[in-house]
């Protein structure tokens, strides 16, 4: 008697990850990175919260993982809006931390503050929320694998940073799942030069290449990637503005801006200035 083939298997392994094609038909997201559907919500919002609260409806997400809450405006947002939402993990450290050099790294008192603030603003949806107090690498094994929708990263914008959070991230969504973010600058100098410069971009779009997954940049510096066995890497600009993406073009011109300049650039991000 011959020897019997090995089953094969639709996935696809990269480096220590295995994309593996969804095992049943209970996927929550209906849309994928490419549908004209995510074109229209992207020319209809006027803010990044509408961006996401249209996608996050469009995408049925019912789990959902934040890094980064601050005061928890945006966590509150999604929370009142988003009525699929069943689980919604948020995820801060809240504390100083010594290797990190950023402007809201504040005094442990404020940050005390901040996060006493957020769990008062999300006490009306107390039931849904897992509020991780701690680090990415210290929490994200409190969230099982492939158990996310969408996750929302807008927490430690330097290399280092983005680059645990994406790598930690990626195996707890879904197939089919998505991963956005925010900070999604073509500048990296952010904020003032003496601080570490923001690398999101375009760190982002070369993690999707490496796990050849398709990513968008879409308007307010926002991103937005989705984990897919049937798809290989793809950068598409919706803005238009994202033409060269190298660090030496990034990171030239920008380190004197003026104060004022990156206040209006805030303002207009959050839809409070035209």
């Amino acid at each position: 008697m011959g020897k019997q083939s090995t089953p094969v298997t639709d996935k696809k392994r990269i480096g220590n990850f295995v994309l593996k094609p969804p095992v049943n038909n209970n996927i929550t997201n209906a849309i994928k990175i490419e549908d004209p559907q995510l074109r229209q919500m992207v020319v209809g919002a006027t803010t990044r919260l509408d961006l996401w609260v249209n996608f996050l409806r469009a995408a049925n997400a019912r789990t959902v993982l934040e890094v980064g809450i601050w005061k928890a405006d945006f966590t509150k947002h999604l929370l009142q809006e988003c009525d699929a939402i069943k689980r919604y993990y948020m995820l801060d450290p809240w504390a100083h931390l010594p290797d990190w050099d950023k402007p809201l790294n504040l005094k442990q008192e404020l940050l005390d503050r901040a996060y006493e603030e957020s769990v008062q603003k999300t006490e009306f949806a107390a039931a849904k929320r897992v509020v991780l107090r701690g680090r990415t690498r210290e929490m994200i094994g409190s969230i099982p694998d492939d158990s996310l929708d969408f996750a929302y990263i807008d927490g430690d914008h330097t290399l280092r940073g983005i680059t645990i959070d994406l790598i930690k991230v990626l195996p707890k969504i879904k197939m089919d799942g998505f991963i956005g973010g925010d900070d999604f600058a073509k500048n990296v100098w952010q904020h003032p030069s003496h601080y570490e410069p923001t690398l999101v971009c375009p760190f982002s779009v070369y993690f999707a290449e490496a796990m050849e997954l398709p990513i968008v940049a879409l308007p307010f510096d926002q991103f937005l990637m989705q984990k897919r066995a049937d798809a290989c890497f793809s950068f598409t600009d919706t803005t238009g503005v994202y033409k060269d993406l190298s660090i030496k073009k990034l990171s030239s011109g920008w380190a004197n801006i003026s104060p004022i300049w990156w206040a209006k650039h805030t303002l207009k991000k959050a839809g409070l200035l035209r």
